[in-house]
């Protein structure tokens, strides 16, 4: 086996984190990855990984030597694409990481709907809610909801304003009564996310400009927007969710809006990659997509602006 073969098996070693995934994933045998790993620490002469019966580690040496892999890897890569995007083909493996919920709802169907146009590239999708340093970790394209970025080493592209709406069900406003003023929700059944403390401040901006800033509470807290809107479908209490969530709900009636004369703060979903001279054709011609896919207006926002006014003009952001 020649040497790329061999630094590209130790680097899925350390990517899959034991011998056994790393196997799987290369159609190979454990034994044959073993074997290799062993090979390639007796050429260079140093241990590469800590071994146990459980997990392995990478030692000081490994450490740097995967750095170095990796870089060699990506360059291998990024020279197949070249030739690729020479032809005019788009291909290779994408590594993208997005924000749960969202992936879910909005950006799953449209994945799909890439790959079955592009046959020949390969997504890896990791779905999380946790911050991600996408150059420490080799992610290719991600889809973030922040209210502004500021990092000079990513591109940044704007995917949709994420504006939000109070909602509750039929069954909690007979129960409950309907709020008339964001000052009522101090006396309702709140739900709000527990990771992010900002969450039990819900920001308005009534008829009159004036901005107001509630503290609410309830018995109910979560760490995932979907947790709360199956909490909301359940008549558990108010939420403050995303249109692109709850609009179809609203519009059958499993959701009412409450306070809809008043304005939440809005943040927005933006598609962020690596800042760099050569832009791979693969990440290129997945954010045209994806950018694409969502512009003017995206297609939640057009349903709640006819939820809100029949007759309304969808303006373009």
């Amino acid at each position: 086996m020649d040497q790329s073969s061999e630094m590209m098996i130790f680097v899925r070693c350390v990517e899959q984190g034991s011998f056994s995934a790393a196997a799987r994933d290369l159609h190979m045998t454990p034994s044959a990855v073993s074997k290799q790993i062993r090979r390639l620490e007796d050429r260079l002469g140093a241990r590469l990984f800590n071994r146990t019966t459980r997990r392995i580690s990478l030692t000081e040496v490994g450490r740097d030597f995967y750095t170095r892999c990796s870089e060699i890897m990506a360059s291998i890569q990024e020279a197949e694409e070249v030739v690729g995007s020479l032809q005019g083909e788009v291909r290779g493996t994408l590594r993208v990481t997005a924000t749960a919920a969202f992936a879910r709802v909005q950006v799953l169907p449209r994945i799909n709907r890439f790959l079955r146009e592009n046959p020949d590239v390969n997504i890896e999708l990791e779905l999380t809610d946790r911050p991600v340093n996408m150059l420490e970790e080799g992610v290719d394209v991600a889809i973030m909801l922040q209210e502004q970025v500021d990092d000079p080493s990513l591109v940044v592209r704007q995917l949709a304003v994420n504006r939000r709406v109070i909602v509750a069900s039929p069954d909690y406003i007979e129960r409950r009564g309907l709020p008339s003023s964001p000052e009522d929700l101090e006396d309702h059944n709140c739900l709000t996310l527990y990771h992010v403390s900002s969450f039990n401040d819900w920001d308005f901006d009534g008829e009159d400009g004036r901005p107001r800033r509630i503290h609410v509470d309830g018995n109910f807290r979560a760490s995932t927007a979907s947790a709360l809107y199956e909490a909301a479908l359940a008549g558990v209490g108010v939420a403050r969710l995303s249109t692109w969530l709850v609009a179809p709900d609203i519009r059958s009636g499993r959701l009412v809006q409450v306070l809809p004369d008043y304005v939440q703060e809005n943040s927005s979903y933006y598609v962020l990659f690596p800042q760099g001279r050569h832009l791979a054709r693969k990440i290129r011609a997945f954010v045209d997509f994806l950018v694409e896919e969502f512009k003017p207006v995206p297609p939640w926002e057009q349903e709640q602006s006819r939820i809100s006014n029949p007759t309304a003009v969808v303006q373009s952001y």
